[in-house]
């Protein structure tokens, strides 16, 4: 079955997504102020982190590292010229593609200088790093005779905010002089045996191509940036394979000849400091499970990280990361906080919002992954918190109007219809809820009128406080009764009563019909069984008896609700109103059964769906006051007995009193 919402909520769409656009362009202007940098910087290091145990070995990139042990063994730091000359010797022999020497040589250190001149001038694949300074730091410049010749790129690191290294600076350009970077130079070396060189891209001439992929160079607010220092060539890095996974010896590995020179034959090898003493460690994208301290990684074995990238970049079509842009991503934020909008108008429990919000984020998040894997970095926080609080806020707004429209409904209905009957009344309610009242709605219901005959003799004969206390009695027993079958007590009016049966929710088919006129007339039987107990309580207190008149008539009528906003009441009208009403205050001329407290008299369209269950006198044809039309009236004196031959049989053959001994009044 297909839920139908209820009047209240189909006109709640509207205010509801616009809640979601505001909310949306206000995420847009916080994000833009920065304010989710740190969060979205910190979604980037999970989303980045998330493969990184899937990374295969690295086989173009090998690790020479000068650790603890090694300054240790040599006594000194830096070392000395000589023997980085000999390291370097040692390296030639087992004929790397490229070698990049992270040390930095602005002046001679010790003996050699010579031999490490001579050494780097013969061998061009050779690229000595050199620190190119800038926001506060102190340049360190190459060695003099390498100085402009391509031997030479910076290993400046880019460090955001958080102290985090996700960004890597590929060349820096002036104007007048470009400088490349160390990772850069070496890839370059690799890949020109590859036959690969840097050309510009063809959509984008700006942009740097490399291969089977294109370099777009990190803006100012690219992702989860916001204003950040952008200047000269950036990109952004795939730090997610751990160190591990690129081979790594020590330095006495290499001078001991205890390297396979299958190793390191046609690969690019960086030589660089692992030692814990030497200050050359920053911090790198951590998973959000991560719970040991934070990881760290030496600088040379990010420039390792970012050689690997863009080799896998160039000669297996690996997708740099990109952004969307920013108004693609304006429109990214505003689809999910309409989204969140809508969640929160179909949201009609608590247990609802937060099963649609955790699988509305589950969504997001996988969403972000697996463009992250296809080279998109988009945003997850300012979303996902879009998507939470305008789902919070609309769910919020509508529970909260939906409480003060069932609270108006139940009002109107739960202290005079059963609470069956009431919670039923709120689940459907949109079958003739309409503007914050119910509708006017056609619909065939049984309509119940009692009154109290003889009522001004005993107003005679009680004190006021007494007769009030003598009336509500009448009253609560009329109905409780009234409630316990399933009916709604439309109104009280003086010593009377009128019961709907078959309001407000519309009845659909005979047999409905059929059981809401049952239902009144078992009301009305209990009522005269209710009554008999209350004469014998009375007769003991002293106090008058009663007897009450009953109407009864089934059929077509109009309900809905009548006066203001602020007090309504919810009633019935109709010819079938009026034949109950007139039903009830019949009057016969001749004298009436005294044997029965409580007179039951219906009309023929109400016998017709009864008469089998009920034993009945057929009293004849009446014309009742405003009606030209005569109808036939029967009075109900009890149920059909289940021992009775022939109980099935309609008990209306009994034998009938003459029309023309009743009167309307």
């Amino acid at each position: 079955m297909i839920r139908q919402f209820s009047p209240f909520r189909r006109s709640s769409w509207g205010p509801s997504l616009l809640v979601g656009v505001v909310l949306a362009l206000a995420m847009v202007g916080v994000r833009h102020a920065g304010y989710f940098e740190r969060s979205e910087l910190i979604a980037y290091d999970w989303v980045a982190t998330s493969g990184a145990h899937s990374s295969p070995p690295e086989s173009r990139i090998v690790l020479i590292g000068i650790t603890e042990h090694d300054i240790q063994a040599i006594g000194e730091w830096p070392i000395p010229d000589v023997l980085l000359a000999e390291s370097l010797s040692r390296l030639l022999t087992y004929q790397p593609r490229a070698i990049g020497i992270d040390i930095h040589r602005g002046f001679p250190v010790g003996v050699g200088e010579e031999k490490l001149r001579s050494t780097l001038l013969r061998h061009p694949n050779m690229v000595m790093a050199m620190k190119h300074g800038g926001n506060g730091q102190v340049p360190v410049p190459p060695p003099a005779f390498l100085q402009g010749t391509e031997q030479v790129g910076f290993n400046d690191l880019l460090v955001d905010r958080d102290g985090v290294v996700r960004r890597g600076l590929l060349f820096l350009d002036d104007g007048q002089t470009v400088v490349y970077s160390l990772p850069l130079r070496l890839a370059l070396l690799f890949l020109k045996k590859e036959g690969i060189t840097p050309r510009p891209d063809t959509i984008h001439p700006e942009y740097l191509r490399l291969g089977l992929a294109t370099l777009a160079p990190l803006e100012s607010n690219t992702g989860g940036y916001a204003n950040v220092d952008a200047r000269g060539y950036q990109i952004l890095l795939r730090l997610n394979a751990p160190s591990t996974m690129i081979p790594s010896y020590p330095l006495s590995a290499l001078l001991n000849d205890q390297i396979d020179p299958e190793a390191i034959k046609d690969r690019v090898v960086l030589v660089g400091v692992t030692a814990e003493s030497v200050p050359d460690v920053f911090h790198v994208p951590s998973s959000l499970l991560n719970t040991g301290p934070e990881p760290v990684e030496y600088g040379v074995q990010i420039h390792a990280h970012i050689v690997r990238q863009l080799l896998a970049s160039a000669l297996d079509g690996l997708s740099p990361i990109h952004s969307a842009g920013e108004q693609s991503e304006a429109w990214w934020i505003l689809l999910w906080s309409t989204l969140g909008s809508a969640c929160g108008v179909l949201s009609t429990s608590l247990w609802r919002f937060a099963l649609f919000t955790s699988t509305g984020l589950i969504g997001l998040l996988c969403i972000v992954l697996i463009a992250f894997l296809q080279g998109w970095w988009i945003p997850l926080i300012p979303p996902g918190l879009a998507w939470v609080a305008s789902a919070a806020l609309v769910t919020g707004y509508m529970v909260s109007q939906e409480k003060k429209h069932r609270s108006l409904l139940m009002n109107l209905f739960s202290r005079h219809v059963s609470s069956d009957v009431a919670e039923a009344v709120w689940q459907r309610r949109h079958e003739f809820w309409h503007e914050g009242r119910p509708r006017s709605q056609e619909l065939v219901a049984t309509v119940l009128f009692s009154d109290l005959q003889g009522f001004s003799g005993v107003s005679e004969k009680l004190t006021p406080q007494a007769l009030m206390e003598w009336l509500n009695r009448h009253m609560e027993m009329m109905a409780t009764l009234v409630m316990k079958h399933g009916g709604v007590v439309d109104d009280y009016f003086g010593d009377g009563l009128k019961a709907d049966f078959g309001v407000p929710v519309p009845r659909h088919g005979e047999a409905e019909i059929r059981r809401d006129a049952m239902n009144a007339i078992m009301c009305a039987i209990e009522v005269e069984a209710e009554l008999r107990c209350l004469n014998e309580t009375w007769q003991e207190q002293k106090l008058p008896e009663s007897t009450i008149r009953i109407g009864i008539c089934t059929g077509p009528v109009v309900a809905g609700s009548l006066g203001s906003a602020h007090r309504l009441k919810y009633t019935t009208i109709g010819d079938t109103v009026n034949i109950a009403s007139r039903l009830e205050s019949l009057k016969m001329d001749s004298q009436e059964s005294a044997a029965s407290p409580c007179r039951i008299l219906i009309a023929e369209s109400t016998w017709r769906y009864v008469k089998e269950e009920f034993d009945t006198v057929r009293l004849g044809e009446v014309t009742l006051k405003g009606k030209q039309e005569p109808i036939t009236v029967f009075r109900v004196t009890g149920k059909v007995s289940s021992n009775q031959p022939g109980s099935s049989a309609p008990s209306s053959h009994k034998a009938a009193a003459s029309a023309s001994h009743w009167t309307a009044f």
